[in-house]
């Protein structure tokens, strides 16, 4: 069940589905939080309500920092789209292969290069437990987990200001630090690319983190903007959610099980 307001802000995706986009983060929003991002899975019951909505909604993407492969993984359904490295990259449906922004993929090999070099230079980064994920053109490091995360943040810190004087640019996130190609992208582009085109009315956005608010901004552009009529931005939130997250959404959840509610009473009879 979900509350009065929420009813009535999602209101208008549930009367026109056919017309309306359902855009949903990965890591904190349809699955939970773990300790480490290989553990990651979206629960079946969630699974279940993804697979409804994808039967009845004109678009179900996911849009998430993970890699499209990967997330496609992670969700276990073939039947959405997936946006993924902050769209820098794009898995449609029945693809094997996602499409990715060649002025990214240009950069992938200095990234990598950088980011490999930084990680081996800290002996005591590599004590306290910071591992690098590879996620083609970004390069993250995570320190969920460590043995000291405070001390850990820190050192990442250290390495990022030195990946900046490199050229890279970066983008924090919850106990992750991308090191990514000094080209413009985050979760607003990703929106923009599913939807600038797709000619339909209303789109809702769900995320846990600082990266979606991009995917929120772009939202409310594009219904400014007049090509969708009605936007909605969800926060699903838990203790460790950056309360940048809730300010910037139109309404807030409990975490995966929250937007598995909301989701559910969109395809609900």
């Amino acid at each position: 069940m979900i509350d009065d307001r929420l009813a009535d802000l999602v209101a208008p995706l549930r009367a026109a589905p056919d017309r309306s986009a359902i855009l949903l983060d990965v890591d904190g929003t349809l699955a939970p939080i773990t300790r480490h991002a290989s553990e990651t899975a979206v629960p079946e019951p969630t699974r279940e309500v993804l697979r409804a909505l994808a039967g009845r909604f004109a678009l179900v993407a996911c849009v998430t920092g993970r890699r499209a492969v990967e997330a496609r993984r992670i969700v276990g359904l073939d039947g959405l789209e997936y946006v993924g490295n902050h769209g820098t990259e794009a898995l449609r449906r029945g693809a094997t292969e996602p499409d990715v922004r060649p002025e990214v993929a240009a950069w992938e090999p200095r990234v990598r290069e950088v980011a490999e070099g930084l990680l081996a230079g800290s002996e005591r980064a590599r004590e306290l437990g910071v591992r690098l994920e590879d996620k083609g053109p970004i390069q993250a490091l995570h320190w969920r987990g460590a043995t000291d995360e405070d001390e850990a943040d820190a050192v990442v810190a250290a390495l990022g200001a030195r990946a900046e004087e490199a050229g890279l640019a970066l983008h924090r996130g919850r106990m992750v630090l991308e090191l990514r190609p000094p080209v413009a992208f985050d979760k607003g582009v990703a929106v923009r690319w599913l939807l600038g085109d797709a000619g339909l009315d209303a789109g809702l956005f769900a995320g846990d983190d600082r990266t979606d608010v991009d995917g929120f901004r772009a939202l409310r552009e594009l219904r400014d903007a007049g090509t969708l009529t009605h936007a909605v931005c969800l926060a699903a939130t838990d203790d460790e959610s950056p309360a940048a997250v809730a300010e910037a959404a139109d309404a807030s959840v409990p975490g995966p099980d929250g937007v598995r509610d909301l989701l559910a009473a969109l395809v609900a009879p």
